[in-house]
């Protein structure tokens, strides 16, 4: 009796330890969702990437948690054609003069040749039985569609893309109106344009509060289900206007800012732009370039604004959490290009340098204990397709442009010569760790030694023709002539 009971005891404890490895590995086989959170004009302007007055705990949080890569460059300085290559893995060289519409032209493209296989990511992981979700500004157009009001469900930006792109528009009645929200449900017009807004009230003040909500709603939704699933959060502040509730605002009433590093115009042909966007809203008759007080009153609205974004971010993450899915989910947190705040007498992105260039990505990958990692390798946006295919172990597609960034993940110490190559429609720059090198289409070069300049300020290309020479040809071995053909 007593060797019957302890068979019996046995037996039980093999089962339990059987069924809690047959557990592990079920979870171990689970394919990995993807959780994307895209902030509209966000440059590195966070506590945890060194920026300490700014109030960002939950996007530091995520920093701390995951893999931060301090020298990230998006491939163009502009909304659309940023958006166009975190999305395809491609440089999209071919559309440079399509500004914001490079999605649609890709649409028209792959219409007129059907035989091309070329999937955007979302669609890829739909592919492999992925849910995919989009929720606010993922693509251009908030919401991913076209029409005179970007409501039409005929003309997708993506499509086959999305199982469901969705875009609240609340009181803003339209995706277009909700672009340029301001408070209430008011739409900008030429008459209501005021560059500066803050007014008391709830976070659904603005559009990026009912995007959160319904991102959260999904989110809830999708880890629920049996599938994976790609869900992609875009929130659009701290995009202009810069308005906010006043209660982030308030957090900066005291907060002293540094003054603006190298604010004059450059000297001689440059990358230099009139921030012609920045510029069409009302000032009030002030220009930030020549009124320092209304500069630095500018950096602390934008500072509100990005302590608003990283509110919305908090909720996402808090109820990514409570759903249990954050053991299963890589997040990705990506800024879809820089912002200058005075920095070489410009207001806004669009051209070459590096504060238009330079922005935040943090990924975090629950299997890896990377404790607030960072690399400053020089990587590039189009590297984010191959990268969450090697991390979710999919196939890396062979039409995109980028590299897995996982081996620099696994591997601090590991070597690399990677460079991040950029383009507007009349310019084309690469950025390696040491130089930064852009021709212009009027036949100009630029040349900055980033170990010596920083700043960019002092252009080094007539002393040194070699290097330009090396480094223009390093931009045509990656990506052909195309890179500096001003007709396509």
């Amino acid at each position: 009796m007593k060797n019957q009971l302890i068979y019996i005891c046995t037996l039980i404890t093999l089962l339990g330890v059987s069924c809690k490895n047959v557990e592990q590995k079920q979870q171990q086989e689970k394919p990995k969702n993807v959780l994307f959170i895209c902030i509209d004009d966000l440059r590195p302007e966070l506590n945890s990437f060194g920026v300490l007055y700014i109030k960002s705990p939950n996007i530091d949080g995520l920093a701390a948690q995951g893999y931060l890569f301090t020298n990230h460059y998006v491939n163009s300085p502009s909304c659309g054609p940023s958006r166009y290559t975190m999305l395809t893995g491609q440089y999209g060289f071919q559309y440079r003069r399509h500004h914001n519409q490079q999605l649609f032209s890709r649409v028209k493209d792959l219409k007129q040749n059907p035989e091309i296989v070329n999937l955007s990511m979302p669609e890829w992981f739909k592919s492999h039985g992925y849910i995919t979700v989009s929720v606010g500004k993922v693509s251009h157009h908030p919401g991913g569609r076209g029409g005179e009001n970007w409501d039409e469900d005929s003309q997708p930006e993506m499509p086959d893309a999305w199982s469901q792109h969705i875009m609240p528009v609340g009181a803003w009645k339209t995706p277009k109106g909700t672009m340029h929200g301001l408070a209430n449900g008011k739409i900008r017009t030429t008459k209501s344009r005021d560059v500066l807004e803050t007014v008391e009230g709830p976070d659904t003040l603005y559009p990026d509060g009912l995007i959160a909500d319904e991102g959260m709603k999904q989110l809830e939704a999708l880890a629920s289900g049996e599938k994976p699933f790609f869900l992609a959060i875009g929130l659009i502040k701290p995009h202009l206007p810069f308005g906010v509730p006043k209660k982030y605002l308030d957090m900066y009433s005291d907060v002293e800012i540094a003054p603006i590093p190298h604010p004059e115009k450059p000297k001689g042909p440059s990358s230099w732009t009139g921030s012609n966007e920045f510029m069409s809203y009302n000032r009030w008759g002030k220009d930030p370039r020549k009124d320092m007080d209304f500069a630095m009153k500018l950096k602390k609205y934008y500072a509100a604004c990005v302590t608003y974004a990283d509110k919305h971010v908090g909720d996402i993450l808090n109820t990514l959490k409570k759903t249990g899915a954050d053991k299963n989910t890589i997040v990705v947190l990506w800024g879809d290009h820089g912002w200058h705040l005075g920095e070489h007498a410009i207001w806004g992105k669009h051209c070459l340098f590096e504060e238009a260039l330079r922005s935040p990505l943090i990924i975090y990958n629950p299997d890896m204990n990377y404790n607030g990692k960072k690399s400053n390798t020089v990587v590039e946006t189009v590297d984010i397709f191959p990268t969450l295919c090697d991390l979710t172990q999919l196939p890396i597609p062979d039409f995109s442009d980028g590299a897995s960034l996982v081996p620099i993940m696994e591997n601090q110490n590991l070597k690399s010569s990677k460079a991040a190559i950029a383009y507007t429609s009349g310019g084309t720059t690469i950025r390696t760790d040491k130089y930064r090198f852009t021709k212009n289409e009027k036949g100009f070069v630029e040349l900055y030694n980033h170990q010596n300049d920083g700043s960019e300020t002092v252009n080094i290309a007539d002393k040194y023709p070699e290097i330009v020479k090396q480094l223009e040809k390093q931009i045509i071995e990656r990506v052909g002539e195309k890179a500096f053909d001003w007709d396509l």
